[in-house]
């Protein structure tokens, strides 16, 4: 994926976090701008954990593995990010409705994935 692409997906992925942000209660969003640091902080912490423990173990892996994965990424970037609040229900609910989204809107990253398993 070229750079243009990696810039669009950041602004998709922080225009959902913020749609997250307005639906889940216990997840709070301060605007933009966090949303979209946001975005980066979780794709980097994504990537730091599928470095040290393999690609189930991302906020992209499939099954509870991944889902729990994305509840302890998402949660942790709140204390990184300004302008972000998660309580754990927050975090859980804002993996499970990230995850019903990916669902209906896949990323570039899932097409390749995708690819890839079969």
């Amino acid at each position: 994926m070229n750079f243009l692409g990696h810039v669009v997906r950041f602004i998709v992925s922080a225009i959902v976090l913020m749609l997250v942000g307005f639906i889940v209660p216990q997840f709070t969003v301060g605007g933009f701008w966090s949303a979209l640091m946001l975005a980066l902080v979780i794709a980097l912490l994504g990537w730091v954990a599928e470095g040290i423990f393999g690609k189930r173990v991302t906020p992209f892996g499939r099954g509870i593995v991944g889902f729990v994965a994305s509840v302890i990424v998402i949660y942790i970037a709140q204390f990184i990010v300004g302008g972000v609040a998660v309580t754990w229900l927050g975090a859980i609910l804002a993996a499970l409705v990230i995850g019903i989204i990916d669902l209906f809107i896949p990323t570039p990253f899932d097409a390749a994935k995708r690819k890839e398993e079969h």
